[in-house]
């Protein structure tokens, strides 16, 4: 008998039909002898309805009102789905983030976890109980609801089964399991039956639409095996491991894009100790998370400084970024919000050498400008042009030979 933890995203439980589909799943599981703990999404389109109703009504409301209204998506699903499993017979019960107490901090939006008290789920489990829990949200201290951000029932999934010691967290989802690029852009990519938590957390941060980037975290941080299946066809998924030293690693394991990113440059900026923190500080005081940064040191000694962001805040950045300009003395500020990024992403990066001549000459093969660069042991990033994304993703998973299972 294991506990898993399983998580249903928005297609998966966008109608009443597939919620009742889910039960059934959930039902199998339960009858095997397993706990289950289900967490589940807002039903496909309603976060976006309730956002459409918010501007409607007040097109800058406060934070917190908008997570009073957003958090109510998962709290439909979930009630339906404890009555689709209680009317085969399965006892389950719901509960909300702020009920099975998931504490947060009191970042409106886009909240982060710090604790979660397990006990009443124990409980439940212990009775024989199916646990539904709302996904995307929790509490702070003072008992406001917070959210966690889009895709933020996958962080609640894994750190629900951090918390309770899962044998396993489940992703189920509307793709049967990660792939060596986007299936939409490149016909050719392959599923990987296996990808180590490093691979995935570069993935989901460089623009993989698979998991949420903080759920691999905390998959990473607390150990939590990992599974991404399909919540429509049956089939193994892809599992989301520890590297081991007799695993054969790939070279490459997959191309990630990212076409939500902007880039802002502050130009003539004075070549001094603590520049960086006056530009960035700022930003990162707005809750704007930078992503890439470049620093360039001109003949004329002054400094000119690049970085990207999310595309939702590049309208919010410049507005700061302008602001420091005059603080600090600059010469200019420029922004573009027409930019893309690729990333090749592999831990066998580690043990060879080659992958950024591979990768910068199949793009100036391609006549596609590199625009930033920026590197780890275990991906290559590069800035171009948005209109080349599509093209830059399908040739270099032809280049590494993604396409046919030998990368190289």
């Amino acid at each position: 008998m294991a506990l898993y933890v399983e998580k249903f995203g928005g297609t998966s439980v966008g109608s009443v039909e597939r919620i009742d589909a889910v039960a059934r799943q959930v039902a199998r599981t339960r009858s095997e002898g397993h706990d289950v703990v289900v967490v589940v999404s807002a039903m496909s389109g309603e976060t976006n309805r309730l956002q459409a109703m918010a501007t409607e009504v007040h097109a800058r409301a406060s934070a917190r009102e908008l997570d009073v209204l957003l958090s109510t998506g998962e709290q439909v699903t979930i009630a339906l789905l404890a009555m689709a499993l209680d009317k085969r017979g399965c006892a389950a019960r719901s509960y909300t983030g702020a009920q099975v107490h998931i504490l947060t901090d009191n970042i409106h939006g886009k909240a982060r976890i710090m604790e979660i008290d397990a006990e009443p789920i124990r409980r439940d489990l212990a009775e024989g109980r199916v646990v539904v829990v709302a996904g995307f949200q929790g509490a702070d201290c003072d008992g406001n609801i917070t959210t966690l951000g889009r895709g933020g029932s996958d962080t609640t999934a894994v750190a629900l089964a951090a918390a309770l010691k899962a044998d396993e967290c489940r992703i189920f989802t509307d793709v049967d399991g990660v792939y060596t690029a986007d299936p939409r852009i490149v016909p050719e990519a392959r599923r990987l039956e296996r990808i180590t938590v490093e691979e995935m957390l570069e993935l989901s941060s460089l623009g993989a639409k698979v998991l949420q980037t903080r759920s691999v975290e905390f998959a990473g941080k607390y150990r939590v095996p990992l599974r991404v299946l399909s919540a429509f066809e049956a089939g193994g998924g892809t599992l989301i491991s520890y590297e081991e030293d007799d695993m054969e690693q790939a070279l490459i394991s997959g191309i990630a894009h990212n076409r939500d990113e902007a880039k802002l440059t502050i130009l003539g900026v004075p070549d001094e100790p603590g520049i960086a923190v006056r530009i960035l500080g700022p930003v990162a005081d707005a809750h704007i998370n930078v992503d890439m940064i470049i620093q360039n040191v001109g003949e004329d000694g002054s400094t000119n400084f690049t970085f990207t962001v999310h595309r939702n805040d590049f309208p919010k950045a410049m507005e700061i970024l302008e602001k420091t300009a005059k603080d600090v003395k600059a010469r200019e500020v420029r922004g573009a919000d027409d930019i893309a990024k690729v990333s090749v992403i592999g831990v066998g990066m580690r043990s060879h050498a080659g992958v950024a001549s591979t990768m910068f000459k199949t793009l100036a093969e391609e006549g596609i400008n590199i625009q930033m660069i920026s590197t780890s042991e275990i991906k290559i990033s590069v800035v171009l042009a948005d209109k080349y994304l599509e093209l830059a993703v399908r040739t270099l998973h032809k280049a590494f030979g993604l396409d046919q299972g030998q990368e190289g």
